[in-house]
């Protein structure tokens, strides 16, 4: 599953530079999460980031975004693919 981040997120700004995909963003009110580039970490560290420095606790799992911890490697190659940058010629 992608991550999500709950309204009792007190947007302290310590999860957004966190998180290796850049799936973090600032939303109307407090952060939000981008479930197409969240993969819970898997591919960069053994457990998310966002939710190891989060110190209101406050992004659990997205029920509404399940996915195997083989669908989340697949979109962190992805993601790997798209991002790379090209190198000088």
């Amino acid at each position: 599953m992608s991550l999500k981040i709950t309204d009792e997120c007190i947007n302290c700004d310590v999860c957004e530079p966190e998180c290796p995909n850049e799936a973090i963003y600032m939303g109307p009110v407090y952060y939000h999460i981008d479930p197409s580039r969240c993969t819970e970490c898997v591919g960069h560290f053994d457990e998310p980031q966002c939710v190891q420095v989060c110190p209101v606790d406050c992004i659990p799992l997205d029920p509404e975004h399940e996915e195997t911890q083989e669908t989340l490697h697949e979109k962190y190659l992805r993601l790997q693919q798209t991002d790379a940058k090209p190198s000088g010629n």
